[in-house]
């Protein structure tokens, strides 16, 4: 191993620039040399987090001080100290290293200093680039410890140090990740800080506790989700109201300095979102959410829910998962401003009866005066060719039929829950029954054909030890068994899923009763309300039923469905017959019947009357034709004429008026 020689920088200098100082005059060779004597000598140190585990001989004193004596003991003068502390070796983004690159760049630097080849990264392929860049502007690379010096040629040993330094960082990352997945596992927080709306406890830092200033602004941000509002118009308002933005709000409480002073009020719609993502605001601790494809990457991925680990009820809640899971479904439409400046709230829940698909709104420019402006219309009827009917009613209606619905619900809920909560649990238990039985009995199945298949290949594989059966037939038989059983197990997994979801429907009342206690007047159908009260609406197509459009709108409540309140016993009061009516209707129906043959005949009546008079009126010849066309030129100037003699005689009337009066 080639050890670095100790000898001045100076005498290092003139030797390897004797050609050119000979070949060129005394004030040039001079000027050489002081530009050679003013480039600084660089001792460049780096120490990461993980470092610090192997002790005191790795800080960054301790390398400035041995790069410092190791640097005056051979005769290197002018060192200027490039220090990153707590930056990985993997990246070579670091402010220490990326100011030293930009010295050597502008040919200051003569001599790089370090104490091992590794403080340079800890990626080969990175380092053997920045060590044929130094090669190529003449910069010499010392590493004390290693014994390496560019000045005595390439090291043999030197790629596989540098790949033993990448292959150490490697092992620290999996060490690392090993720790963090086991801390994940058992339920642990693995953020370094507290979301926005928390902070940790001051006696455990694994236990996040409520920040009751910014968990109000947290629970603002869903309750204005829930009233219609999206991220960017909840940004806005925040924005105006000088509340501060979450990351300035943590500075502050902290006490260290804000990136960004001038903007700590200014909200963004990501931050909104980021907030309502966030399902640790229900008490739960979300786990695994991000991930690095490489330790030498900076950037993160979603990982899958799949593979998320989550624990519920870890800290206390800031918002209940009713109004979260509120706030999401809201998130799922975009509701966007209209002709009236404002998203319609109905949007997204409105469904065709018919044909399934949503219904959109349209809103003309009148809607505020006319009503009929205001509507919804199956989506597929706008295509072409129509798909659909077109399902046509207005908001009005559609408001006033769901605020009935709530309203009658509500009220028979108020005053008859235990009935309202028996009632729902019988129809859960029906359903359950009529679609778990099947269930039941494809499970029952599957887990006894699981078990047989244990005891073939059991005996499989009892027939093979005792050479009744060959390898080849063993092989072919166990994958059969072993590929059915996959399968079987994969279904039983699903049916016990849906069973289990089946058994939680029977709580659904009650959470549906916590609804009901919220409100109190229901004299306006707020947002808020449709939001948390209506699952889905369903239009059917309009009929006439009696000589009247009658139309039928279904309200699914969200937890219960359509729910139909028991009638108190009386049938309801028949509409008194009408004569009038009943003959308009009937005129009315006929006109609809008829209405293409009426127009149909009109129309060829218009051709007949149109026929006849081009028949009875006389065939002009040219000359007639020209002596019309100057005559009805004449009385048009003649018209003109007289117009402007009566506008003049009406001028000179003014005027002499004008100086009667002066």
């Amino acid at each position: 191993m080639n050890r670095p020689q100790s000898f001045p920088l100076q005498s290092v200098t003139e030797c390897g620039n004797m050609e050119s100082l000979q070949a060129s005059s005394p004030p040039e060779r001079e000027e050489n040399m002081n530009r050679q004597n003013s480039k600084i000598t660089a001792l460049y140190s780096r120490l990461s987090k993980d470092d610090l585990l192997t002790g005191e001989s790795q800080s960054i004193s301790n390398q400035k001080s041995l790069l410092e004596q190791y640097a005056q003991q051979n005769g290197f003068h002018n060192t200027r100290h490039f220090s990153d502390d707590g930056h990985t070796g993997v990246d070579f983004n670091r402010p220490a290293w990326q100011e030293m690159i930009a010295e050597v760049e502008a040919d200051n630097v003569s001599v790089i200093i370090v104490k091992t080849l590794d403080r340079m990264g800890r990626n080969y392929l990175q380092t053997g680039l920045f060590r044929e860049m130094f090669r190529e502007r003449g910069v010499r690379l010392i590493s004390m410890q290693e014994g390496h010096d560019s000045i005595n040629g390439d090291d043999d040993l030197l790629p596989i140090r540098e790949i033993m330094g990448e292959w150490f960082a490697r092992d620290t990352s999996r060490k690392i990740k090993t720790v963090l997945h086991a801390k994940g596992r058992s339920g642990k927080h693995l953020t370094n800080a507290a979301v926005y709306g928390y902070r940790k406890s001051p006696d455990d830092k694994n236990l996040w506790l409520i920040d009751s200033e910014a968990a109000g602004v947290v629970k603002r941000v869903f309750e204005m989700t829930v009233d219609g509002n999206g991220p960017f118009q909840i940004a806005r308002t925040f924005t105006d109201e000088k509340i501060l933005r979450p990351a300035a709000y943590i500075a502050l409480r902290d006490g260290y300095e804000i990136a960004e002073p001038d903007d700590r009020h200014n909200w963004s719609g990501a931050t909104v979102r980021n907030i309502l993502d966030r399902q640790e605001y229900m008490g739960d601790t979300v786990n695994f959410r991000t991930r690095k494809e490489s330790f030498k990457s900076k950037k993160y991925a979603l990982t899958p829910e799949s593979e998320r680990q989550i624990f519920r009820d870890t800290q206390e809640p800031i918002v209940s998962r009713e109004l979260w899971e509120t706030a999401q479904k809201c998130r799922v439409v975009k509701r966007r401003p209209n002709s009236t400046g404002e998203p319609n709230p109905l949007t997204g829940l409105v469904f065709c009866g018919d044909c399934g698909s949503r219904m959109y709104n349209h809103r003309g420019k009148l809607a505020y005066k006319y009503p009929s402006q205001d509507s919804y219309c199956c989506n597929r009827y706008s295509q072409y060719p129509p798909k659909c009917t077109r399902h046509y009613i207005t908001v009005t209606n559609l408001r006033t039929v769901i605020l009935e619905a709530i309203r009658t619900v509500s009220d028979f809920v108020r005053n008859n829950g235990d009935e309202f909560i028996r009632l729902c649990r019988e129809e859960s238990e029906s359903r359950i029954a009529a679609g778990a039985n099947e269930n039941r009995h494809k499970l029952t199945r599957h887990k006894k054909r699981v078990a047989e298949l244990d005891k073939l290949i059991k005996g499989l594989y009892e027939d093979k030890i005792a050479g009744s059966l060959s390898a080849k037939r063993f092989e072919i038989l166990s994958g059969e068994y072993e590929a059915e059983q996959e399968s079987l197990e994969a279904e039983i997994a699903e049916i016990e899923v849906s069973l289990a979801a089946l058994a939680q429907d029977t709580d659904k009342a009650e959470r549906f009763v916590q609804i009901v206690s919220k409100y109190t007047d229901f004299s306006e159908l707020t947002a808020a309300m449709l939001n948390e009260y209506v699952e889905k609406v369903l239009v059917y197509e309009a009929e006439k039923i009696n000589h009247r459009r009658r139309q039928r709108v279904e309200v699914y409540l969200n937890f219960i469905g359509m729910f139909n309140v028991p009638a108190d016993g009386e049938p309801a009061e028949e509409e008194p017959f009408d004569p009038v009516e009943h003959r308009k209707g009937q005129f009315r129906a006929y006109y609809h019947r008829h209405r293409e043959e009426i127009l149909a005949k009109k129309a060829q009546e218009r051709e007949v009357e149109k026929a006849e008079r081009m028949a009875n009126t006389p065939v002009k010849t040219p000359e007639e034709v020209a002596a019309e066309e100057a005559a009805r030129r004449e009385r048009k100037r003649e018209y003109q004429r007289n117009y402007q003699r009566e506008w003049q005689k009406k001028k000179r009337a003014e005027r002499n008026a004008v100086k009667e009066t002066a």
